[in-house]
């Protein structure tokens, strides 16, 4: 195939005779990787979308038909099952379909519901609760470490837009660079921090916490490890239930099913961790509507041993 005879399939998937996936598939058949096919889309401006077909009807939520959507991330495994977040997961719907699988004669057939939360809108909910005042927001994270961060950047800035906010992206490489940032938010008169882990900082949560209560700026994390050492709240999946399923796939691959027949989970499961002791340092009431909704209060320093209440 030469490049005019790909320029005719592109136009072909542009008026929708075409599926993208087919145009991929054919691609890669033809020697390339998924992920440098699927890239000739949105440079030939397919992936802008698709006109409206003669046979398409609106519905509602659920209401069937099919769901084309462009995915704005990578695959970076080649097995999602093993994967613990979103980013593969979302990725290789390329190779696999997550929420579906096929019968005898080609169709789709349901096979998971798929649950989605707008968890970076309802951080920046929880964080205007706890202090109201707070109109300047700090993106503190290592964005070289993550993937997928341009869209963490634009669905914080896309929320904070609609709530009168305005975000700040501060990004720290290590542990090295994290009292100059702190000093940078505090000058900066930053409001409230939203704290994205990422591996390289995870061994200094502790830190990131401490210092957050000494230049008291309230700080809302995604997971409670970081509020069971000192965050103000988390909002987001729970971790250890994460990684157990991701045993539980291992241990079913292993013992010798097809990882293309294992319906890939997204989490479901999210929890709310609020450490009131930290609220008091910081000279913050937590509103007791919110108390209430927590999964989670923390009222007692970590070495008391005791998470909820002292």
């Amino acid at each position: 195939m030469d490049e005019h005879e790909i320029r005719k399939l592109l136009e072909q998937v542009k008026a929708g005779r075409v599926s993208r996936r087919s145009f991929v598939q054919t691609m890669v058949g033809l020697g390339l990787t998924a992920p440098m096919a699927a890239q000739l889309l949105p440079v030939s401006r397919v992936a802008q979308g698709q006109p409206k077909s003669a046979g398409f009807m609106p519905t509602k939520r659920g209401g069937g038909g099919r769901l084309r959507l462009l995915w704005w991330q990578a695959p970076t495994l080649l097995n999602p099952h093993l994967s613990v977040g979103l980013t593969n997961s979302d990725g290789l719907r390329i190779f696999y379909e997550p929420l579906a699988s096929f019968d005898p004669d080609g169709n789709p057939v349901p096979v998971l519901a798929d649950v989605t939360p707008e968890t970076w809108s309802k951080r920046l909910q929880l964080l205007a609760e706890v202090a109201p005042g707070a109109t300047r927001i700090a993106l503190l994270w290592n964005r070289r470490a993550l993937s997928g961060s341009e869209f963490i950047l634009d669905q914080m800035n896309d929320a904070a837009t609609k709530m009168k906010m305005t975000v700040r992206s501060v990004e720290v490489r290590g542990p090295d660079d994290l009292a100059a940032a702190f000093a940078s938010m505090t000058r900066e008169r930053i409001g409230g921090i939203v704290f994205v882990t990422s591996a390289d900082l995870f061994g200094h949560l502790r830190q990131i916490a401490e210092l957050a209560v000494e230049h008291r700026i309230p700080m809302v994390s995604l997971y409670r490890e970081v509020t069971v050492v000192g965050s103000l709240l988390s909002y987001g999946p729970d971790l250890s239930h994460i990684f157990r399923r991701s045993a539980t796939y291992v241990d079913r691959i292993l013992r010798g099913a097809k990882p293309g027949d294992l319906a890939i989970e997204q989490p479901t499961k999210f929890e709310l961790v609020i450490n009131v002791k930290t609220a008091k340092a910081l000279g913050l009431t937590i509103p007791p509507s919110l108390l209430l909704r927590a999964d989670q209060v923390i009222a007692c320093p970590e070495k008391a041993g005791a998470s909820s209440g002292c």
